[in-house]
Parts: C-alpha cells; sequence; structure tokens
C-alpha cells in the first residue's frame, strides 16, 4: 500500500521501451522543440516550480539556475538532509527541466528556466496532502520573488490517495488558486495502467493539465505512439489532456539516493538514470510549457493548455482510439489563442475533508497515522484555509495558517543561488507524542554525494511498482 500520496515515477532496473533509454535531446525531437520557431528556446525569463523531493548538488543542475524555497519535508528538521533529495525522483525531474550534465552532454528540455524547488518528499518519498497544499500557497505567494523570473509553471509529478469531489476538494481548490495566479498547473495524470478509469488527484481537476506517458517506441517519429501502458486512462469527464514522452527517459542521477541504491541497473554512465512514468511526462510538458511562455509570455494559463492540446494527434493503439494529442512546442507556437480557449468550469471552494483527499493513504508517526482535519503541522479547518488561501494570506513570512513550519525569508544555506530558511516544527501535531523524531535521520548524511540509508515510513511520490512507491509519478 501507498502512504501519504506518491509520485508518480517508475524507475527502471530494465528500461522500459528501449534498453539504452530515451535522451532529452530525442525528447527536444519528438516534441517539436528543436525546429522553426522553438529551436531556439531556452525557457529564459520564465520560472519553474518543483514540488517534489528536493534537488540534489549534481554537476548536471547549475547553480545559478536553481532556488530553494521551503523544505515542507519532515527531512527539513534534520539540517543535513534540508532541502537535499534523498530519494532521487526530484533531480531526476529537475534534470527533465534545467539539467545541464557536462559528463553526458544531457540538456533539459528548458535549460534556461529558473528552478524553484520546494521539497516535500523524503527518502521513500513520504509525505502528507497538507504538505502539498501549502507548498502550492507558498508558490501563489511567492511567485513574482523574482520578478525577472515569475513563476509561470507548477509541476506537480503527484497523486494523492484519494479522489474526492472535484467541487469541495481542497487539493484541487489549492491548484485552481495558482491556475487563477496566473500559473500553468501541469500533474501527472498516473501509473496504475490503462484499466484505472480515473485520474489521479490533482489531475482529475478539470483547470489543469492532466499528462500522460507517450510510448515512443524507441523513434523520433510519432506515428508509432501510443499511450504507455501505465499510464491512467481516466473517464469520460477526463482523460489526460496530453501526452509527453514518458518511457526509459534518461535524466540526471542522484548517487546514494533510494531509487540510485534499490535499482543500480536504471545507471546509464556515471551521471544520467533511466526512468518512466507520467511524472517524467509532466516535467517535460512544464518545460515545454515554460518554452512557450518564453516566446509568449502574455499567455494565460488556459491558453497554454489550449495551444499545447493542439499537438500531435496519435493514431495508433489505445491513443488513437481515445485521440489522445502528444505536445508539440512549434505546432502550439503557431497557433492563434482565442477567446474560447477561456474555461468555464465550477471550481472547488475547497471546503471538502482532507481525509477525502488522502483516501487509504496516510503518514505515520509513532505507530499512529494522520487522519481527520489534521496537517502534520497542525488542526485544518478547510473552509477558513480555503479563505485565506484565496486571498493570499494563508503564509505569512514562514508561518502557514498560524503554524511557523519555515523561516521568514531568503536567510537559508544550501548550493543553490538563493534558499529560503528553515524552522523547527514545534508541538504534536498527531499521535500525542513528541514531535519529529526519527532515529533514521542520525543515519542519514550527504557525504561524497551519496546518501546512507534510512526511511520514514509514510507517504510516498507517484509512482509503480518499477520504483516501488504509488504517488509519485
Amino acid at each position: 500500500m501507498a502512504f501519504g500520496g506518491g509520485w508518480a515515477g517508475r524507475w527502471l532496473s530494465t528500461a522500459t521501451g528501449t534498453a539504452a533509454g530515451t535522451s532529452l535531446r530525442d525528447v527536444r525531437a519528438i516534441i517539436g522543440a528543436d525546429t522553426g520557431a522553438a529551436a531556439n528556446l531556452t525557457g529564459a525569463g520564465v520560472g519553474v516550480a518543483l514540488l517534489d523531493t528536493g534537488v540534489a548538488p549534481v554537476d548536471g543542475l547549475p547553480a545559478g539556475q536553481l532556488v530553494n524555497g521551503p523544505d515542507l519535508s519532515f527531512e527539513s528538521q534534520a539540517a543535513n538532509l534540508r532541502y537535499l533529495d534523498t530519494y532521487g525522483h526530484g533531480t531526476h525531474m529537475a534534470g527533465i527541466i534545467v539539467g545541464n550534465d557536462p559528463a553526458s552532454g544531457s540538456r533539459g528540455i528548458a535549460p534556461g528556466a529558473k528552478l524553484t524547488s520546494v521539497k516535500l518528499g523524503t527518502a521513500n518519498g513520504a509525505v502528507d496532502v497538507s504538505q502539498v497544499i501549502a507548498a502550492i500557497d507558498w508558490v501563489v505567494e511567492n511567485r513574482n520573488h523574482d520578478p525577472a523570473n515569475p513563476i509561470r509553471v507548477l509541476n506537480l509529478s503527484y497523486g494523492s490517495g484519494g479522489n474526492p469531489s472535484a467541487w469541495t476538494d481542497p487539493l484541487q481548490f489549492a491548484v485552481e488558486q495558482a491556475w487563477k495566479a496566473g500559473i500553468v498547473v501541469v500533474a501527472a495524470a498516473g501509473n496504475d495502467g490503462n484499466a484505472a478509469t480515473m485520474l489521479t488527484n490533482p489531475a482529475t481537476d478539470p483547470f489543469v493539465i492532466a499528462v500522460g506517458a507517450a510510448a515512443t517506441k524507441g523513434t523520433l517519429s510519432t506515428a508509432d505512439d501510443d499511450l504507455a501502458p501505465f499510464t491512467n486512462s481516466g473517464t469520460a469527464d477526463k482523460v489526460p489532456d496530453v501526452l509527453a514522452p514518458g518511457e526509459s527517459i534518461l535524466s540526471l542521477r542522484d548517487p546514494g539516493s533510494s531509487i540510485d541504491v534499490a535499482y543500480p541497473g536504471a545507471r546509464s554512465g556515471t551521471t544520467l538514470f533511466r526512468g518512466s512514468g507520467t511524472s517524467q511526462a509532466a516535467a517535460v510538458t512544464s518545460a515545454a510549457a515554460a518554452l512557450l511562455l518564453q516566446a509568449k509570455p502574455w499567455l494565460t494559463p488556459d491558453q497554454v493548455k489550449s495551444a499545447l492540446k493542439g499537438g500531435t494527434t496519435l493514431a495508433t493503439g489505445k491513443a488513437g482510439s481515445m485521440r489522445l494529442k502528444e505536445v508539440n512546442v512549434n505546432n502550439a507556437l503557431g497557433l492563434t489563442p482565442l477567446l474560447t480557449s477561456t474555461q468555464l468550469y465550477v471550481p472547488s471552494n475547497g471546503s471538502g475533508n482532507l481525509d477525502d483527499a488522502r483516501g487509504l493513504s496516510r503518514v505515520v508517526s509513532n505507530n499512529v497515522k494522520l487522519s481527520g482535519e489534521f496537517t502534520v503541522f497542525g488542526p485544518f479547518h478547510s473552509a477558513n484555509w480555503a479563505a485565506y488561501s484565496a486571498t493570499g494570506n494563508s503564509w505569512v513570512g514562514g508561518t502557514w495558517m498560524g503554524n511557523p513550519i519555515a523561516g521568514n525569508g531568503w536567510t537559508g544555506t544550501s548550493f543553490a543561488s538563493k534558499t529560503w530558511g528553515a524552522a523547527t516544527w514545534l508541538g504534536a501535531p498527531w499521535g500525542g507524542v513528541q514531535s519529529w523524531t526519527d532515529p533514521t535521520w542520525s543515519g542519514r548524511a550527504w557525504s561524497g554525494r551519496a546518501w546512507s540509508t534510512g526511511a520514514w515510513t509514510g507517504a510516498r511520490f507517484s509512482s509503480s511498482e518499477d520504483w516501488t512507491t504509488s504517488l509519485w509519478g
């Protein structure tokens, strides 16, 4: 069972699709980002927020392109783990978006974009939906912290454990506030297989861009592409809005991270790693959105979604029968946004229960599962929170809804160019026992860019059996 939601990715000891993996150069060609008007775009001037498991200081992630927002993960309470990627998922996503690896020559799809990492997951991906909601709120309220690179794209290679009503779900309310603030939200469709008749939350939200993975069959042509067999196909209410390459994607390796240790066969050379999932497809799509916004910064999120949905229609297999389209940046650049691009869905009011968003996925502290109207930081009242979130007042400095959970500004220290400060979480959020003591923390350290073993019992980011997590994609 997955705990607390998950990251939508699959780390492969034997690659799906092609044995050698699909390079980011090939991905760029497949999505039409290396031809015509798209060829010279890098994402410069566009900020992308990555809500994930942190990023590691590997050579392929230029410090000047990275900002560390607050670390809201359980590992934030350990100074030697704060901001860093003990799991390996976030580094892989960051490589797809802004990577520039001198050893392999691998470059991200939008290497000129500015990436803001907000760490949520631990060494086994553990995260609660309340941490994700707090992170989305922070991104919305701090989207203009760098006026030269305002955050215009938010990548969520994540799915919560539940699928509540879109009209009341707090998680969907949070992503809709980002959308209303001018941020394109990209969410992984989930990796439960084509038979899964619902996308994962928040990809279920009608406003955001839900991304499925395309199986590219080892070719640069889209003529043989199909829906990857692990991708959720959705329902009549919502199928994946777009597809993007998501099988055997070669991106940055995080040496010594959980997935690196568990799946040594997925390594390619010394710096790259193969991964498959709707997580990878979401990261590709986030980078594509950054390219589009560099060229046309005036586009609204609705217009970006409409343009990206005007990609290449796939004609084979499951994708053909569903009339799904694969992202094509050059095609998107050639489209004229219409007033009819405006989406008129009924929005969420945010009043629903957190437990409905969690479903069966729970983080565990001292053998007590987090449940009810509690965040990992303290009590929660959905309707009250929604009112503050809607007006951009849920965060005051490092305090979210009255709970001090981060520093009060850019006072933190890390390898990234700019870093939000840290704070100690006080009190006992649930379980009636001491807060944040985990004996495995003392057994983990960043040394020689390798992590030792240890894991928090809890949630996971959307992925499937290939990386033994369930919701980190």
